[in-house]
């Protein structure tokens, strides 16, 4: 419940103070007074959007100040979001706004605590809800039908809706990866043709040892120069084992040189070391001229070998400039592609896997959403007829209702499109309600609307921005006692140019604009000013002038008969309801 309202610089509005009370309060007053500009303060209390407009011509900063009651579910909220209590009684929510340079900035304060803006907002919906006529763009938008269609239906609804979310981000999440999948089909079959051409390519060329390219260039080498290698060989034998000229082969000097050191050794042993050096040199020089002697032997010209290892090499290379540079790079390479080439065949069956996947979600969202649409149903029907009762009283008697539900796509709110139907005359095929209710018929919906969910929601303010507009004495009245009921069990903060609405009230304020002496920065030549003040109508006599204003435009007899008329109907029906 709204305690009090404190405003500062405010757009018309210098300085104001408000206490409301329980039940019925109702703000009334000329066309254009000013009292839109309360309600607007509260929004902007509870962290309503503002524009630099709403600070008082003159100066740079603006306050406003709502003081609400506080039960135990809002205390122990409070207490969850780390905001200290005050005291056990209230809970105080303010901005403060400032301009500087043409550009607003404003601050949210809970209990003194700075918040931000979502904060503030999830406490909006836990204090305040205003109804209005500009709410007949909401009436006609299937997501707010459906969402109030749920908020009817409870818990439940609740509960299902996040089932019903959930499996819609789950699903959501497959269809995107299979979508992803497939996008990239194209790119995998044209890698997959061009790994494949490639890893035939590298497998026709039989790729062994990465050194084979520098051994085949030594065979090459060998077989291209067998002549010379025979004839190098030949002369090298004879240099060690046995010259055919007159000069004597290395061995033939080694033995000499092993005989003499031999005859040495017999008269100072400690010759015998070298004499075993010279032994061994002239071993290593035998086996060396009996090895090139027989690589000689078996050295043989091979021109068809020759050709086969200039091709190999050719080829060889080729694949190195490809997938090298070297030989062993273009090794790797290929065992590498041959990887690739596996897991890019098995992409069909990943994408027959991301398909199953999918369509299990897609059908555990329809289950979901079925499941949501049955109760939607459920509820329809008792919405239909609840909503029905309470617009008989409003005028109504013949109106007929109807929520239909459609199917749509399935988003995670459900697959339903939800739209109110509406036919307020005998024989009139049911419509969509924004199509063809006129003015009043849309505020007493609207009033019913309200009515119906007021009974399961907690006790708070229900705001009523000129509800009544547009509406007949009969039907004025009949809103004004659904108004009143509400009042019994929440507060009610009316906006009204009604005198049969304003009789019901249990706390009115008179809402008028004045002209006083005080220059503005912006028109210092002038000295005058005009600011919205507010009147407590706390005895009969000053109500009953405000009524009779209402009524008749002026404070004549007849209509402060008329005003002394409704005050004591008024008060006959409280206490009747009482």
């Amino acid at each position: 419940m709204l305690l009090s309202l404190q405003i500062e610089n405010f757009a018309l509005i210098d300085t104001l103070n408000l206490e409301f009370g329980r039940g019925l309060n109702v703000l009334t007053g000329e066309t254009g007074a000013g009292k839109s500009i309360i309600l607007d303060a509260i929004d902007a209390a509870l962290g309503g959007k503002v524009s630099s407009r709403v600070i008082r011509t003159g100066t740079k900063r603006a306050m406003v100040e709502a003081t609400f009651k506080l039960d135990q579910v809002l205390a122990a909220w409070l207490v969850e979001q780390e905001i200290d209590l005050i005291d056990d009684s209230s809970v105080v929510c303010s901005r403060e706004m400032t301009t500087s340079g043409g550009s607003l900035r404003s601050r949210s304060r809970l209990n003194g605590v700075l918040v931000n803006r979502q904060l503030m907002a999830e406490l909006r919906d836990r204090l305040v809800e205003i109804t209005a006529q500009g709410q007949t763009v909401q009436v006609g938008q299937a997501a707010q039908v459906r969402d109030w269609l749920d908020l009817y239906g409870g818990l439940s609804h609740v509960q299902q809706r996040e089932i019903v979310a959930t499996a819609f981000a789950d699903y959501q999440q497959a269809k995107a990866s299979l979508e992803k999948r497939r996008q990239s089909e194209r790119d995998r079959l044209q890698q997959l043709d061009l790994l494949t051409y490639q890893v035939q390519e590298l497998k026709a060329a039989n790729l062994g040892a990465s050194d084979e390219v520098e051994q085949l260039e030594q065979e090459r080498a060998r077989l291209s120069h067998v002549v010379e290698l025979q004839q190098l060989s030949y002369k090298v034998y004879q240099g060690l084992y046995q010259n055919d000229s007159d000069t004597p082969a290395s061995a033939d000097l080694l033995a000499q040189a092993e005989s003499t050191l031999g005859d040495m050794v017999q008269y100072d042993s400690g010759l015998q070391p070298l004499l075993d050096l010279v032994s061994d040199a002239l071993a290593s020089i035998v086996e060396a001229g009996r090895r090139i002697n027989i690589y000689g032997e078996e050295l043989e010209a091979d021109p068809q070998r020759l050709v086969e290892v200039e091709h190999r090499i050719r080829e060889l290379k080729q694949i190195c400039r490809k997938y090298g540079p070297t030989l062993f790079e273009a090794i790797a390479y290929y065992e590498r592609i041959q990887a690739q080439l596996a897991e890019l065949n098995g992409g069909e069956q990943s994408i027959e896997a991301l398909e199953q996947q999918e369509q299990k979600y897609q059908q555990k969202l329809i289950k979901a959403c079925n499941s949501l649409t049955e109760l939607r149903q459920t509820a329809a029907a008792q919405l239909e007829a609840r909503l029905v009762a309470e617009l008989k009283p409003l005028a109504m008697e013949k109106v007929q209702f109807e929520v239909e539900i459609a199917p749509s796509v399935p988003t995670a709110a459900g697959a339903d499109r939800t739209t109110f139907l509406f036919s307020p005359n005998p024989g009139e095929p049911l419509q969509p309600l924004t199509a063809i209710a006129s003015g009043g018929e849309m505020s007493r919906f609207l009033l019913a609307l309200k009515a119906t969910f007021s009974q399961s929601e907690a006790a708070g303010t229900l705001v009523f921005d000129e509800i009544d507009v547009g509406v007949s004495g009969r039907v004025t009245q009949a809103i004004a006692e659904k108004l009143h009921q509400l009042s019994q069990r929440h507060q009610v903060l009316c906006v009204t140019h009604q005198p049969l609405v304003a009789a019901m009230a249990d706390r009115h304020f008179r809402v008028d604009k004045q002209v006083i002496d005080q220059p503005s920065l912006f028109t210092p030549d002038s000295d005058v000013r005009t600011v919205v003040r507010v009147t407590t109508l706390d005895n009969f006599t000053t109500r009953r002038e405000e009524l009779a204003t209402l009524a008749g435009g002026h404070s004549a007899s007849d209509a402060i008969a008329f005003a002394d008329s409704l005050l004591a109907q008024a008060e006959n029906r409280r206490q009747g309801r009482g």
